[in-house]
């Protein structure tokens, strides 16, 4: 009698990829802490020149596994090279540096005030490039989960909302949203290519783009300084915000599209201000489950299939 075979052990790199609402709060989590970082070290830290040597690293880390895919894919990479430019430049160049120039000027509170409009700009860009329209679920999600998060930021007080102001930080920030809302509406159009040889290749061209402009960052004397601050700062941002956190939202959008993936969007605010609790002693307040459920109810909302608004 044969023996019965062993099945095969199960791959979680490839479970994890076809989970896409998995990918993209991890992806929420990851940029919530890149919020809190940049602002940390807003004038430690030269903007343009964090973003450049953000990229560069991004690069180092996923070359090795990217260089057989980048080989094979290099036609058809070449073949959209100015729609690649475009996706390089709205989605890593343009948007990483206005959001970490805008916080040497804004609180953290107001760009995870203005980050949570994300996934209007990424509606807006749908419909005006492809007429792609929200679902009513979409539209309902967005609103609730948008509630929640106001409650969040705004500690239960919506009148609060009135006393906020802005200034240009805030408007620099809100730049990048419109940036990356643009990468984020292309997506879904880009070359048939592996995420490897695609993320790698994006990364290359945004730093190569950066680089000019963090030489004449050095040249006026804003230079980084490598401290442990800085090294920490950089160890977190090359791995989590740049390398994991664009793999899994790529993946994301990939699997469910734009409109599906933008509600998620609304997690960073709300992984933003669990941060504060846990590292820096905020205690949890009843707004804040308020405000988590909401957000919640409407990203599950907001990621369901439906027919889209007339």
């Amino acid at each position: 009698m044969a023996a019965s075979k062993t099945p095969p052990a199960p791959n979680p790199v490839a479970w994890l990829n076809h989970q896409p609402y998995l990918l993209l709060s991890l992806t929420s989590l990851f940029w919530a802490g890149n919020i809190v970082l940049g602002r940390y070290v807003a004038g430690h830290v030269p903007p343009i020149t964090l973003s450049c040597i953000r990229w560069i690293g991004a690069l180092a880390i996923l070359l090795p596994f990217s260089w057989p895919h980048l080989i094979r894919d290099w036609p058809a990479l070449r073949a959209r090279l100015p729609f690649i430019l475009v996706l390089s430049a709205t989605g890593f160049a343009l948007n990483n540096t206005l959001s970490y120039w805008a916080l040497q000027f804004t609180q953290a509170l107001n760009a995870l005030l203005i980050q949570s409009s994300g996934p209007l700009f990424v509606a807006l860009w749908s419909l005006a490039l492809f007429g792609v329209r929200l679902t009513g679920a979409q539209l309902a999600g967005i609103a609730i989960s948008l509630l929640g998060v106001l409650i969040i930021i705004l500690r239960g007080d919506l009148a609060a909302l009135a006393s906020i102001s802005f200034n240009r930080g805030d408007i620099m920030f809100a730049s990048s949203l419109v940036a990356f809302g643009l990468y984020s509406a292309f997506i879904p159009r880009r070359p048939k290519v592996h995420q490897l040889s695609f993320l790698s290749f994006t990364t290359c061209c945004g730093a190569i783009m950066l680089l000019p402009t963090a030489v004449w960052e050095a040249w006026r004397g804003n230079v980084i300084q490598f401290d442990g601050l800085t090294l920490a700062t950089l160890g977190y941002i090359l791995i989590f915000p740049s390398t994991l956190a664009y793999l899994f939202f790529n993946r994301g959008v990939a699997l469910i599209g734009p409109n599906r993936a933008a509600p998620f969007f609304h997690l960073v605010p709300v992984f933003g201000s669990a941060m504060a609790i846990l590292l820096l002693g905020e205690k949890l307040q009843p707004f804040h489950l308020i405000g988590y459920a909401l957000v919640l109810a409407g990203v599950v909302i907001a990621s369901r299939k439906g027919s889209a608004v007339k």
